[in-house]
């Protein structure tokens, strides 16, 4: 430590310039990883030199100690475990570089890896010497604790470092559920097992959690709805591919996962009935039939009978994807800069046939109540058609209009590449072309196109 009593400490003269030159106390090492302080201090005289530097050593000062207040107050608190974190990756890389992976001591300690003890002296030998061999014998010697970091803690990393990629291009709706069902996950694990240290999880405690689902699947309390496999499989993959990234992340990537392998077998797609097309051509395209709900509730239902999309590629259409003057009107599905859309074979150009088209003249900007509120259309629309018992059964929902387009599509004999397309599914079978004219398109969609009568939209027409 400099003697506080030497005026010109903390001070070097490169050339004719001054500069601050200070270590980092070790018991601050923890905390600030700035290691040596240098910088100049842009002057040649002494006496402001010595001015400037008593204004960063007490700035320096302060903030040390304020450190020291915190870390005695809240040792487990978020600047403590930040700080751990970031030693911990930069032991991991330093081992790395040595030609080691990282190994705590407490696994080194065993006696069937005494070669691998030895070849870690060997290069420590050979290391550097001074503050740089420390450091490197912390990493190669497995001498830095895995940061304590809670599950609840790490899925916040996860968000903010890890995983800021896969939410490039969502919405600020999508990346909200995005973020829900992952917290949904760290939240039932938490009230399961508790918001334990992710070093701390072992298989036990995975399997505790595996558990207590399979008690909901297959006994669930009265009043319960049994849960399904496949949401269960979400819930331990969430939790699972949590565990995976944080430690990848901070340079672990050899650590056995606790939750590998563990999932129920589950039906790979549950079966949507589809609309029978008497169904929807006395029940639903009835004149009159969706009056009184909201019209923009009435027009997209009117969509979805003749294009077959999802409902959220029609409520998020955007006015430059309404196109009524070309030759063949059509609208376009395409993700946006502000959204995502579901796969890369969603992107299609469909289109407007039948009540299909005479809706979306009376939306040519699209559908901006609903824009981007998927859940809120989703209550309105089930809410609705449950009011006028527009579903032939409780297993009928409003995704079945899509499962109808795709049954008559099939029954026309349409070809397998267009239904494909039309659909925005993955073709598997090879390609050739890119899935004809747009009024080739058309005059196929044609052939299963709905009739309907004039007095649905005079009628629409007549309640605006």
């Amino acid at each position: 430590m400099a003697d506080a009593r030497n005026p010109d400490r903390f001070l070097k003269k490169r050339g004719t310039t001054f500069h601050y030159y200070r270590r980092v106390p070790k018991r601050y090492e923890l905390l600030d990883s700035r290691g040596t302080i240098r910088f100049s201090l842009k002057t040649s005289s002494i006496d402001v030199a010595r001015m400037r530097r008593d204004s960063f050593e007490e700035a320096d000062n302060e903030y040390w100690a304020s450190m020291r207040i915190v870390a005695v107050e809240a040792p487990g608190n978020s600047v403590q475990k930040a700080a751990m974190a970031k030693r911990y990756a930069a032991a991991n890389a330093r081992a790395l570089a040595l030609g080691f992976v990282y190994k705590p001591v407490s696994e080194l300690a065993n006696p069937d890896n005494i070669d691998d003890v030895v070849a870690r002296l060997m290069a420590l030998k050979q290391s550097e010497e001074g503050e740089v061999q420390r450091r490197q014998a912390e990493a190669i010697l497995g001498g830095v604790d895995s940061p304590k970091t809670t599950v609840s803690e790490a899925l916040e990393v996860y968000f903010n470092e890890i995983a800021v990629d896969d939410q490039l291009g969502k919405s600020k709706r999508q990346a909200y559920q995005w973020k829900k069902v992952k917290r949904l996950s760290a939240s039932y694990f938490i009230d399961v097992v508790g918001d334990l240290p992710l070093v701390d999880i072992t298989r036990e405690h995975a399997l505790k959690y595996q558990r207590w689902w399979r008690d909901r699947m297959l006994s669930p309390a009265e009043g319960e709805k049994a849960v399904s496999p496949n949401t269960i499989n979400r819930h331990i993959g969430n939790i699972r591919v949590l565990y995976r990234s944080y430690f990848t992340h901070i340079g672990e990537e050899e650590r056995p996962n606790p939750f590998r392998n563990l999932f129920f077998k589950a039906r790979s797609r549950v079966e949507v009935p589809a609309f029978e097309d008497d169904w929807v051509r006395t029940k639903i395209l009835k004149p009159g039939g969706l009056l009184g709900l909201r019209p923009e509730l009435q027009l997209i239902t009117y969509m979805l009978i003749e294009t077959g999309c999802r409902p959220s590629e029609l409520i998020n259409l955007r006015p430059e994807d309404i196109h009524l003057e070309d030759e063949v009107p059509y609208i376009s599905i395409k993700p946006s800069t502000k959204r995502q859309i579901k796969t890369e074979s969603s992107i299609r150009d469909i289109p407007l046939v039948g009540v299909a088209l005479e809706a979306a003249k009376r939306a040519p900007n699209g559908f901006p109540h609903y824009h981007d509120r998927n859940e809120l259309f989703s209550a309105n629309m089930m809410k609705a058609f449950r009011a006028r018992s527009f579903f032939p059964s409780p297993d009928h929902v409003i995704y079945s209009f899509r499962h109808s387009f795709e049954k008559r599509m099939q029954e026309a004999n349409i070809d397998y590449g267009l239904r494909c397309l039309l659909m925005g599914h993955a073709n598997s079978r090879p390609s050739y072309g890119d899935g004809g004219s747009l009024s080739y398109r058309r005059d196929e969609m044609k052939k299963i196109v709905h009739p309907f009568k004039a007095e649905i939209f005079e009628l629409f027409d007549a309640s605006e």
